[in-house]
């Protein structure tokens, strides 16, 4: 049978590697939908290619140029945040590729598992910001979610099979570009070069969060809500050569790692062909190539933006939506050249110092609880 996808974010850096994965098996998927924020000349590109059902362009604004382009072709042409959630419960679609950068995820990351549908989320801030209800809603409704996430798809991919509980789960980072940066180096950081990663390429922001560590928090976080285990049971390790994505330890003192090179293809792909897997035509993993592989605790005080959020993950509640909210603003703020590279983690603190605090939230609350930390966040770097 084949698969109807949503791609939600498609011109992104996950959003294209799922379209190569989806290009390699048409006899298994049709792609029904894809959006895009602002890059409505690749989003346009896309369609007349893959011919969707229906695009999305989140950006009203660029809606007539996206529906002058396409006005020859069989393709429907929405516009605004609110078509995103309104375009997941298609009776077509099967998948939901949740690939967005953001908050601006978690309304469609929510919709998707309210309509049932499979999700195979890259959208990290919809479990960071509310990941009580992304998980009551995949449980009531028995809608999947499949991470694809390298480090929370070989955790995912360490449990397969597996009937015990988990003991500890090991997550792995790269420790970024800045991992050997003595402090007194890091006021000078600029932004270019937090924009070089060592080991992977990504967008912007993810590429910055990689640089504070706060993707690495991020990621804690998230592994709290998918595999149910406390901030007691998770251990961040630093491993500079990025080919163990993550482990998982069991009772007895086994450890499973899932190892490859540094590339999404390989989790967005398993994402959609769970349980099963099939050929992938991309470089493979060769222990020749790599003479050690090395491991390190990171270093909090170098990477406070780290500690704030293990700190957020041990309080719990709104206090990761603040979290996240502060941080959306501050990483725009320093990649426009506003502010410094360690003001970021002065613009969280402060945040979360100034914000309120509730212990558990509906979607409405925590949509509040964003608009308040985007507010303190925006007074504090003026």
């Amino acid at each position: 049978m084949i698969q109807g996808i949503a791609v939600l974010g498609s011109t992104g850096s996950i959003g294209e590697q799922t379209l190569n994965v989806v290009r390699n098996y048409p006899e298994h998927y049709r792609i029904e939908c894809l959006t895009s924020n602002n890059r409505w000349e690749r989003l346009v590109a896309q369609a007349k290619e893959l011919q969707p059902d229906s695009v999305v362009i989140a950006n009203k604004a660029l809606y007539p140029l996206v529906k002058d382009a396409l006005k020859d072709e069989p393709i429907k042409v929405y516009a605004g945040e609110e078509s995103l959630s309104q375009i997941v419960s298609g009776d077509s679609i099967d998948v939901v590729v949740n690939a967005l950068v953001g908050y601006a995820g978690l309304a469609p990351t929510l919709s998707s598992l309210e309509a049932k549908k499979k999700l195979a989320l890259a959208n990290k801030e919809s479990l960071v910001v509310a990941g009580d209800l992304v998980m009551q809603l995949s449980a009531q409704n028995s809608a999947p979610i499949i991470p694809i996430d390298s480090e929370h798809s070989a955790i995912f991919q360490c449990l397969v099979g597996e009937h015990s509980p988990i003991y500890k789960i090991l997550l792995t980072a790269s420790g970024g570009p800045f991992r050997n940066t003595p402090i007194d180096g890091f006021e000078d950081i600029t932004v270019e070069q937090a924009l070089n990663h060592p080991n992977w390429v990504m967008g912007a922001k993810i590429t910055i969060d990689s640089a504070t560590m706060l993707n690495k928090g991020f990621e804690a976080i998230e592994a709290k809500w998918l595999f149910d285990v406390t901030a007691e049971q998770i251990e961040i390790v630093v491993h500079p050569q990025s080919v163990i994505h993550s482990m998982v330890e069991f009772d007895d003192g086994a450890i499973k790692a899932q190892l490859g090179v540094p590339d999404m293809h390989l989790p967005i792909q398993y994402a959609l062909t769970f349980p099963y897997r099939m050929p992938l035509h991309q470089p493979r993993f060769s222990f020749k190539d790599y003479s050690e592989l090395t491991f390190a605790e990171p270093n909090l005080e170098c990477f406070p933006a780290l500690r704030l959020a293990l700190e957020s993950l041990e309080r719990g509640g709104s206090s990761c939506c603040t979290l996240n909210a502060a941080n959306e603003v501050a990483v725009q703020a320093f990649l426009d050249k506003k502010i410094g590279f360690t003001d970021i983690s002065k613009v969280l603190e402060y945040a979360l110092s100034n914000s309120d605090w509730s212990a558990k939230s509906t979607q409405s609350e925590y949509a509040i609880c964003d608009a308040q930390g985007r507010e303190i966040a925006n007074n504090y770097i003026k």
